[in-house]
């Protein structure tokens, strides 16, 4: 008997469903945790952190690490014996052979094996080793102090980045409050034409500040997005990843002295201590290259081997104990000295360069913090004084005694004073961490207790 169709329709809906329930916790586990969450807050420390481990630039220096590393280990191989080993075997056309007179006799075997091998080694050379080991210790040390350097300026940059994205989310804010103030403006100006209160000009005059409101609220979202891309990019992490930055409420503690702020970058400025290091370097490469004026005290021992049954013996161990000077090199030792020397005197003259640039390093951002101090203070009291302006000429507005354009500069006046004061406060931030980068500060161990 065949099946009555709705029977057999309702069967399939009955299993299609199951089917759905069945699949529906599968495809939730296929789900991707988090999709719709948002990213995790990141504080200045962590992103200190971060920065300081992960930047490319700090990889590069560190390379430069492993090449000086190499060139200390060259110059210590030259305190070390060379020793070469040979083996060859001739193949001779025609046998050796010696005539003396009626007779001739062989000298060697047609095709003859030989070996042996040779060391040589410097004993002294009027300290050209040892100089060229400091200097290229030396060199080690000042890559080091590179990679220090490196860190510093990869912290400053996340720094000034961090509190640039702070900064523009925070004017972001001020964009969307001035948005709904206009808004606002806008709905009561709308009603009050509606009642015949005001002209149309009147509206018309709200709806063009709202749009040039809102556009430069557009801008603002795009300079936010710029900015944690270049967090990200330091981070060397992919653009696109979101990033949220958790406010700092104080700073750290900068001297207020700027005398003092000087003497200290003296003493810390990782440039300073790796031009001395350079320096040094100077005086140990021209004592090794004034080292080729004199001899070198060398000896040379070695065994050789030569197959030859015509000589009572093959073998021999051999000893030499000599002095190898070098009478003219068509003067290159002579201009070799002196081009340290233009070279020295270059340092000289860059040393005194960068200790006036990080001297006016130090003037300019300690000015700055002293500005962006003075401006907060200005602005915290310019906007009250710009939120009591607006509801003051709102409140006459709505009374139909002021006028549109009153409450819109006092809107404008309102959004001003915020945006001075979000400046003046990142400015401060960024010139504090400016500050402290001068003076010679590790600015990763400084703002580490930021959480």
């Amino acid at each position: 008997m065949s099946k009555c169709p709705r029977t057999a329709c309702g069967t399939f809906l009955l299993l299609f469903s199951l089917c759905g329930m069945l699949l529906q916790p599968l495809c939730q586990a296929e789900a991707p945790v988090g999709a719709d969450e948002s990213p995790a807050i990141m504080t200045l420390s962590q992103g200190l952190k971060l920065a300081t481990e992960n930047s490319r630039l700090i990889k590069i220096a560190s390379r430069g690490r492993d090449v000086s590393s190499a060139d200390v280990s060259i110059a210590f191989s030259r305190y070390l014996p060379s020793i070469n080993a040979s083996m060859s075997q001739t193949f001779l056309s025609n046998q050796l052979i010696a005539i003396f007179g009626p007779l001739s006799l062989p000298e060697a075997n047609k095709s003859p094996l030989s070996y042996g091998f040779d060391v040589q080694q410097v004993l002294y050379d009027f300290g050209g080793r040892s100089s060229r080991y400091e200097a290229a210790s030396a060199a080690l040390d000042n890559a080091a102090l590179n990679i220090a350097r490196v860190k510093n300026i990869v912290a400053l940059d996340f720094i000034i980045a961090y509190f640039d994205l702070l900064e523009t989310e925070k004017m972001e804010l001020v964009g969307e409050r001035e948005v709904e103030r206009l808004i606002s403006h806008l709905s009561m100006a709308r009603s009050l034409y509606k009642e015949g209160v005001i002209t149309r000009n009147d509206l018309l005059q709200a709806e063009v500040r709202l749009s040039d409101a809102q556009q430069r609220l557009l801008t603002t979202t795009n300079m936010r997005e710029v900015n944690a891309s270049r967090i990200n990019n330091i981070l060397s992490l992919p653009l696109k990843n979101p990033v949220r930055a958790a406010d700092v409420t104080g700073g750290p503690r900068c001297e207020a002295d700027i005398d003092k702020a000087w003497g200290i970058a003296e003493k810390q400025r990782i440039e300073l201590k790796t031009i001395d290091r350079e320096l040094k370097i100077n005086e140990l490469e021209k004592a090794a290259r004034r080292s080729e004026y004199f001899p070198k005290i060398v000896a040379d021992g070695g065994y050789n081997y030569s197959e030859n049954r015509y000589l009572l013996h093959d073998e021999n161990w051999t000893f030499t104990l000599g002095l190898n000077l070098n009478i003219f090199d068509g003067g290159s030792t002579k201009a070799e000295v002196a081009k340290i020397d233009y070279q020295r005197e270059q340092l000289l003259e860059q040393r005194q360069k960068l200790v006036e640039d990080i001297k006016l390093d130090v003037e300019k951002s300690w000015l700055d913090m002293k500005n962006s101090g003075e401006r907060i203070n200005v602005t915290r009291d310019a906007i009250k004084q710009g939120e009591e302006n607006l509801k003051i000429n709102k409140e006459r507005y709505r009374q139909g005694v002021g006028t549109s354009t009153d409450v819109l500069d006092a809107i404008t006046l309102l959004t001003i004073a915020e945006t001075n004061d979000c400046r003046a406060e990142y400015e401060l931030r960024r010139a504090q961490g400016a500050f402290m980068y001068a003076t010679g500060m590790d600015l990763a161990s400084e703002y580490r207790e930021y959480q």
